[in-house]
């Protein structure tokens, strides 16, 4: 297998795209001229009480001039809407209002609605559709951010900042439906807000109306849909003066009480069938200035968080999940560098700098107690001592984030194997975590460079804290981000320096770590200094950089991307941030049509045509694939998805887990999606993805994903997800044996694989209920169970070769499968050689397996005063393991109902208290 240069694919990519597509450059004939002008909305100084009832019925609104001209972005766009809307905004001291009036031809009866919990209609996800009427401003101006207030005819309240839908001000709205159609107002304290400290306020503004029944959306500020669009785009919003900064502060304490039920093992001396625990912390925010808040949690509390789904990870590397937590998710995008973007790509992921989920993680050495004890006390999260963070943006134009949290040292009771003596001993140590982020704007907001830092620092007091954790963890990096032509073009670059540091056994772990595996055999080694890829055992710091850059056009019916990405392989950000692997050079070019116009047929079509491959250190070309994507929107809002990928054999350094270079086969994928209509009364999905081998036929997987919503009402949604996964993989690692009779090349060591038939079943059931805005019921319930069947067990037979040597096939092998006759349990006896041989042979347990779990989470949330909530929370795990190896419904479904349950019943109350 030939290997590639790094630059070959992004060299080819700039050659295709002026020799095939000169017209990429300047295809777009209805860009928007920077001359273009953007629409002006006068807010007016409030004279008279005004009620928020949704009537608008007061005098003070007839001072307001309407605004009335919008346009629509679909179905129709660039036309006159379909129905009449008059907005009018006013202001005073405190606040800012808002009064709109949607019109409907049909009266109510066009009026289409939907009673949800906070957020929900907003989150496009869960086919939630309704009219609404939305208010976006961008209060410094900066041309970049958003923050969102919208309702729905049944007065539903939505709002995020900049994307973060955990942004929950407190702040008015009310709606009526009457022969007219239907109305809305707003009051939004300013001290909700952030904004500049000048007195004459001038925001960048955005106003969206949804038509459901129509598909409609009209907008404000126009802009076609295949422009860039956002807050770059906005109108303005003029005649807002503040004399005086308006001050915040907010204390919501909270208590909790928590009962655990689980049946306790015979003879635990730690725990018993009912464990109560008691609870008590708060939040607290503070507008230190108008644009500048500090968030702070003492002892906070999550229990009202949905529990993480099930999987079964045979891979190396970590399964991570979103940060549900509020305290963490609120304002979040202020430590984001700016993530990951393509059109389309694959195996591949951002620098990842900060994963809060780190703060608060399981106490990491609990599993080495565990292994070691027949019964162990240990907390399944570590405490949050306190939290605080620091976010806006100051007066000179630099956005700030800062953060900073204590975690508590964490000990583990136990009891070794075969005693009676109880210990204690730590499973986590005292620790510290911070980020500070800082950017700063440029160019009228298209140009934006920015830096972060990230700390952690550990007080290590045990022997099994040195030799496992390390003491420090840094990362500093940059970024920028431009735009230029009206934002037709964009390039992005970041980059950042890791270091981690430590006692040389806790080094020596981060260099054995499936990140890197400096151990491999035949690895190529460097010594530039710091970035030294060297297997050192006396080392106590390992230093390492990675960087993404992408150079896109953004706007236009053609648009490309081509896109930079590396890890070195000692880059580390695994402290705080998230690493699967380092050691990577990933490349890849794309090309998008896009058809937002609609035609015959459709409403809206994509294309998306590209390559990506990616090269490690050595030179080595361990990934590569070509693929292809479309998406069409008909014209009855059914839709449709489909991507082909052809990716061949590649090198893989990591499926022999710290062993030499092998070769993966390669495969074919095709995967197809059919969505119906979300605005129905229920609504369809299925997805179905085939992958086949290549160069091989033991492999190969079949993905089922068919999932309905059903909305028998306005207040009851229905989500049934079920999902059938039958994989087959030919080259799954098994165990590795030392062995000095094997080549030179394997380093003295045997690495066995063999043939995994997988299959999973699982369904994601949700239901939710809303009574009211403020009172909702929400149940999500995941039965899962897994089966794995290993067969045909080999090795490789050489090095960077994708031939194997199957045992009780090649060579005179033998493998032999014993069964205990006490316990059932089996092994399996291979003689790499067969009898005489000088080969030993060696034993390994069986490797089959059957997983199943029932995860489930009941919440009840009352917001019975604004911004002060009561929750009524239910939570259920169940799970279970046998070594069947086969799949049988009947039999694993009986017992994952037989395995013993942990119900966790829980109470939280909040209390606002503002001013």
């Amino acid at each position: 297998m030939p290997v590639r240069p790094c630059v070959a694919l992004g060299g080819l990519a700039v050659v295709f795209s002026i020799l095939f597509f000169p017209s990429l450059a300047n295809s777009q004939a209805t860009t928007r001229s920077q001359n273009d002008p953007r629409p002006v909305a006068q807010a007016v100084l409030r004279q008279g009480e005004i009620t928020i009832d949704g009537r608008l019925d007061e005098s003070a609104w007839a001072l307001a001039k309407p605004i009335t001209e919008l346009t629509q972005s679909t179905p129709d766009e660039g036309k006159p809407p379909s129905q009449k809307t008059e907005i009018r905004i006013l202001y005073d001291a405190s606040a800012l209002y808002i009064g709109a009036r949607m019109y409907d031809s049909l009266g109510a009866k066009g009026v289409r609605s939907v009673l949800a919990r906070r957020d929900q209609v907003m989150n496009g996800d869960n086919n939630l559709t309704s009219d609404r009427i939305a208010f976006v401003f961008d209060t410094f101006r900066d041309k970049n951010s958003r923050t969102w207030f919208e309702l729905n005819p049944d007065g539903v309240k939505g709002d995020h900042q900049n994307g973060d839908a955990s942004y929950d001000p407190v702040w008015e709205g009310a709606t009526k439906i009457d022969s007219l159609g239907w109305t809305a107002e707003f009051r939004i304290p300013f001290s909700q807000l952030r904004f500049s400290r000048a007195s004459d306020q001038v925001w960048g503004m955005q106003i969206w109306r949804e038509v459901n029944r129509r598909a409609e959306q009209d907008m404000w500020a126009f802009w076609r849909n295949n422009e860039y669009g956002g807050p770059a785009y906005f109108g303005t919003l003029e005649g807002i003066k503040i004399a005086s900064q308006p001050r915040q502060m907010e204390l919501v304490p909270y208590a909790t009480t928590r009962s655990k039920l689980e049946r306790a093992q015979p003879g635990d001396p730690y725990h018993s069938t009912n464990e109560i625990i008691y609870r008590a912390g708060g939040d607290l925010k503070l507008n230190l200035t108008s644009n500048l808040t500090l968030d702070a949690t003492v002892n906070p509390d999550f229990g009202q968080v949905e529990v993480d789904p099930a999987v079964v990870n045979l891979s190396v590397f970590e399964t991570t999940f979103s940060e549900k937590r509020p305290f963490f998710v609120s304002n979040s995008q202020y430590f984001s560098t700016g993530g990951f973007s393509c059109y389309f790509c694959s195996n591949v992921s951002s620098l990842s700098l900060v994963y809060t989920r780190r703060i608060g993680r399981s106490p990491q050495l609990a599993g080495l107690i565990a292994g070691q004890s027949d019964f162990m006390d240990a907390a399944d999260a570590t405490t949050i001592l306190g939290a605080g963070k620091v976010t806006g943006r100051t007066a000179n134009g630099i956005t700030v984030g800062l953060m900073d949290a204590v975690t508590n040292r964490e000990s583990a009771r136990f009891r070794p194997t075969g005693t009676i003596l109880d210990e204690t001993q730590e499973v986590e140590p005292l620790t510290n975590y911070f980020v500070g982020r800082l950017r700063k704007d440029f160019n009228g907001g298209n140009t934006r460079i920015g830096t972060i830092t990230t700390m952690v620092n550990r007080s290590l007091t045990n022997p099994d804290e040195v030799a496992r954790l390390r003491s420090n963890a840094e990362v500093g990096g940059l970024d920028l981000d431009h735009h230029w032509a009206n934002r037709e073009y964009s390039f992005n670059v970041q980059t950042a320096l890791t270091h981690i540091g430590g006692d040389t056994a806790a080094i020596r772990r981060a260099q054995f770590s499936s990140a890197r595996y400096y151990q491999r055999p035949g690895r190529t080694v460097t010594t530039d200094g710091l970035f030294s890829t060297e297997l050192d055992p006396t080392r106590r710091n390992l230093y390492g950089y990675g960087f993404y850059a992408r150079l896109a056009k953004e706007t236009g019916n053609w648009l490309w991307e081509t896109t930079q990405n590396w890890r070195s392989p000692g880059f580390e950000a695994n402290d705080l941030g998230v690493l699967g692997r380092a050691d990577y050079k990933w490349m890849l070019f794309n090309v998008f049509r896009q058809w937002t116009t609609p035609g015959p047929w459709y409403r809206n079509l994509f294309t998306i045509w590209g390559a990506q491959q990616q090269v490690n250190f050595d030179g080595d070309r361990n990934d590569v694939d070509y693929h292809a994507w479309g998406q069409v929107t008909f014209k009855n809002y059914m839709n449709m998805s489909a991507f082909v990928l052809l990716h061949p054999s590649y090198y893989d350094e990591r499926l022999t887990r710290g062993g030499p270079t092998v070769i993966h086969y390669g495969y074919h994928m095709l995967s197809t999606n059919f969505g119906t209509d979300s605005r129905k009364q229920i609504v369809g999905n299925f997805q179905v993805q085939v992958i086949r081998p290549v160069d091989n036929n033991e492999g190969g997987r079949v993905f089922y994903a068919p999932s309905a919503t059903i909305k028998p009402s306005g207040r009851v949604l229905v989500s049934l997800s079920p999902s059938l996964d039958i994989d087959n993989t030919a080259q799954q690692y098994v165990t590795a044996v030392t062995d000095v009779t094997v080549a030179p090349q394997f380093a003295g060591t045997r690495y066995v694989f063999g043939r995994l038939q997988q299959k999973t079943l699982s369904m994601d059931t949700r239901l939710n209920m809303t009574f009211t805005p403020n009172l909702s019921l929400e149940m999500f319930a995941q039965p899962f169970l897994s089966s794995g069947k290993y067969s045909s067990f080999k090795e490789f037979a050489e090095v960077k070769s994708r031939r194997m040597n199957f045992f009780g096939r090649d060579n005179g092998s033998t493998v032999i499968r014993n069964v205990d006759p006490q316990t059932g349990a089996v092994s399996y006896t291979v003689d790499p050689d067969g009898a005489g041989g000088p080969a030993p042979a060696f034993n390994f347990d069986n490797p089959d397996f059957n997983f199943r779990s029932l995860r489930g989470t009941g919440v009840v949330r009352w917001e019975y005063r604004p911004g002060s909530t009561l929750y009524f929370v239910w939570t259920q795990e169940r799970n279970g393991f046998d070594q069947f190896g086969d799949f049988n419904f009947s039999r694993d479904r009986s017992a994952l109902f037989r395995d013993r349950p942990t119900n966790v019943f829980q109470i939280k109350g909040t209390y606002w208290i503002g001013r």
